[in-house]
Formats: C-alpha cells, structure tokens, sequence
C-alpha cells in the first residue's frame, strides 16, 4: 500500500487542484478513511465571491467537494478588515469538486470518477512513475522573519494585555522563510511524512500553489447532527530513545498547570462557539486532557460535540467556529484583533483548515500546523510555528516550544 500511496501522490501533482487526506496509520474511533485523494481542474466557486457567497455554492453542489479555508475567511463576519493576498498565494478560501476520489480503508481502494472507464483511471494511478530521489541533498535554510529579541519583546507585550485584563489567552505565531527555493513538491512531502507522519496530513495543490502539511489536529467533523471539535493545547518535546524517560515527559505535560490552562481555556471556548449552533444541553466534553504522542511531542488533545440545532446552515456551522480557539485565543474577537496587530505577516492558509464535504454535507477538517507552504512562483518557502500565551508564560520557554514544533519542517532536504 506504501507503493499505491506514492503513485497515487505522483498522480495527483498532475492536476490543477489536488487534495490527498492521510491519517498515517494513526486511526481511532472518530476516523472513517486511512486515506482520501481528490483531484479536478475546475474551481467550484467564482473568483471574486464572498465567503458568504461561495457558501451558496457548497450548498447547491451534490458531490464531494475539497479544499481550504484561510486564516482571515471569517474576519468581515468578526467586522475585522481582511488583508489584501498576494495573488501567488493562497486565497482566502478555495473549494473544487473533483473529477476522481480514492477512498483507501483497511487495505481496500475505491475509486469514483466522473470518467468513462474507472479502470482505465485506475491503471493510470499504478502506472505513475515515481520522481527519482538523489543521494546528493543539501539543507535548507530558513530566515526568522523575527528575531528572537523581537519575538520575545512580542511576548512581554501578550502577557502585558492579558494582565491588563484584555484577554486571557492569545496563540502568537512567528513565520520562517526559505528564498530562491526550487523543489520537487513530492519529494517534499515524502520527506516530511517520514521525519513527521500524523493523522491529519495532507498534500494540497492549488494551481501553482502547494500545502505539505503534517497536522495533528482536528478543527471540525460533522457527522449527521453531531459536530465534534479537538483542540490542541499543551506540548512537551519527546525522547524516543529512553521509554521510561519519554513516560515522564507524559507525565509531566499533564501535571503542567500551565499546559493544562491552556486547554482548559480554549475547550470552553470551543464549548462556547458550539453552544450558539447546538441543541441546549447537548454540548459536552467527552474527553479532557487526553495525552497524544506524535514522532517528536506529546500534547494534550480534548474533545467537544455537540448536537447541531435543526436546519443549521453550513455558513452558520463555519462562522460561528472559524477560525479555531487552539490557534486564536480568548475572547475571541478581541485577540484576532491583537494578532493582527502584533504578529508581522498575515497567516494565509497557515491556522486555517483543509478538508472535504460528502455529498450529504456531512465533513471533516484539519487545523493547517506544521506545515510547509511552498510558492513555486516566488521560489518561496516558509512555514508558521506559535503556541498559546498565557499570564503565566515565559517568554523564553515560549521561543523554545516554537523551535520544537519547527524542527521537523527544517529537516526537509532539497535533492540535487
């Protein structure tokens, strides 16, 4: 299946829009694919339409549909100005219905397409010839868009507005840039899902425009009525190498009050955004400070649903959760506000989600962390690392936590 997954990735590089979902073998009670492939040439909703607009769009379509919302989707339903893109950059929002779908579950492939001949389609997959891979690779290095001065300055300032009673919880993020990079965007990924598999990856071609993501995080599912959100917030670095040391590492992040404040806060502000859009009574915590190990860090995940309220409209669901508390804060208008303020680039596609819609409208999206954004047009590649700041905080430890997530996306290589 290793093999098929390679081809499948080699094949949908071809198109214009490509969406390749992977769990990477990390399946739990919550997960209904191991693996999801998409891929079309034609864009679901016009360019130039509102958020509001293009919702209209995913309503009347009847098929699956794939793709994005940015960080700033939202902001003018939050009255918050939205900053001008780059046109080689992601969009706010981007969503296509596909011409073909792979489903792989349990060792077993479905495809659906829009073709004549499934197997012909099919044939074309395993025929893929795989990109060669060069023994001769050298590093690439990424450029702080802050330094580490100014980054910790920053943070003083979120711990001033926090004690200053301006909210009680901000995620601050800080980008890193390669320049004049020319890569080849499956090696990329391959690289990436051996350093860091995690079971919300995904490989994301919009035109000229690419997301190698390796994500541990769930935004939202919906399934039938029940919505279910899994926040991320706490993080301690693993040792793989000694168990019973990698053990209390676990131990540790969990008896973290720090940690632990920080999820708290963000699970009841996630029970806040649900509870505008659920039946009363229905949002619950089926799992607080759950304890997850990924290849480098452990973290602790917990997990609300709800029961939507009847004829809840997707607009509805998407405006009223987006963007998610683990990569905001709380309140949460009033630190978009700040982050917008205080961190020195706009976020794009980074803290926004990729994912799918069925047919029936149920869907499932990821949180975009840990990931790499490459322009081929800019010969750019950058990626985004932050982590939740608190009044307990410190700065210091803060910057370190940042460098930990990032290790796994600067070990990429460009083959020569």
């Amino acid at each position: 299946m290793d093999v098929f997954r390679q081809q499948l990735l080699t094949w949908c590089n071809q198109f214009s829009y490509a969406c390749l979902l992977d769990s990477r073998e990390f399946t739990n009670s919550y997960s209904e694919l191991d693996l999801l492939a998409a891929v079309g040439n034609k864009p679901l909703i016009p360019p130039g339409s509102s958020t509001q607009e293009g919702f209209q769009y995913l309503n009347e379509c009847k098929d699956w549909i794939f793709g994005h919302f940015g960080y700033h989707a939202f902001h003018k339903y939050y009255s918050l100005p939205q900053p001008a893109i780059d046109s080689d950059d992601f969009s706010n929002y981007f969503f296509f219905c596909p011409e073909t779908v792979v489903q792989i579950q349990n060792e077993s492939i479905t495809l659906s397409t829009l073709h004549s001949n499934p197997s012909a389609v099919f044939q074309e997959i395993v025929n893929s010839n795989l990109p060669s891979t060069s023994s001769k690779q050298h590093a690439i290095t990424f450029e702080p868009i802050l330094s580490k001065t100014e980054y910790l300055h920053q943070i003083r300032e979120i711990i001033a507005h926090i004690k200053r009673g301006d909210c009680y919880e901000l995620n601050y993020c800080q980008p890193f840039v390669a320049k004049n990079i020319v890569l080849e965007p499956i090696d990329a990924y391959s690289q990436l899902m051996q350093i860091s598999p995690n079971p919300f990856s995904c490989f994301y071609k919009q035109n000229e425009r690419y997301v190698f993501c390796a994500s541990p995080e769930r935004f939202l599912q919906k399934k039938g009525d029940k919505l279910r959100s899994q926040p991320i917030k706490g993080t301690i670095q693993r040792n793989i190498f000694d168990a019973e040391q990698d053990k209390q590492l676990q131990e540790a992040l969990l008896a973290s009050a720090k940690n632990r404040s920080e999820n708290i806060m963000v699970v009841d502000l996630v029970r806040n955004d649900l509870s505008t859009i659920c039946k009363e009574g229905t949002v619950q915590v089926t799992e607080l400070l759950g304890v997850y190990s990924f290849p480098q860090v452990h973290q602790l995940i917990s997990t609300v649903e709800g029961h939507l309220l009847p004829e809840t409209s997707l607009f509805e669901i998407f405006s009223h959760t987006f963007p998610m508390g683990s990569m905001t804060g709380a309140p949460k208008k009033r630190v978009m506000e700040l982050i917008d303020k205080a961190e020195p680039t706009y976020r794009g596609i980074y803290s926004g989600s990729i994912g799918y819609f069925k047919p029936n409208k149920d869907f499932d999206f990821n949180v975009v962390i840990r990931s790499l954004v490459y322009l081929p047009k800019q010969q750019m590649l950058r990626f985004h690392v932050g982590g939740g700041i608190t009044a307990g905080s410190d700065p210091d430890q803060e910057y370190d936590e940042c460098m930990l997530k990032g290790r796994a996306l600067q070990q990429i290589k460009i083959s020569e």
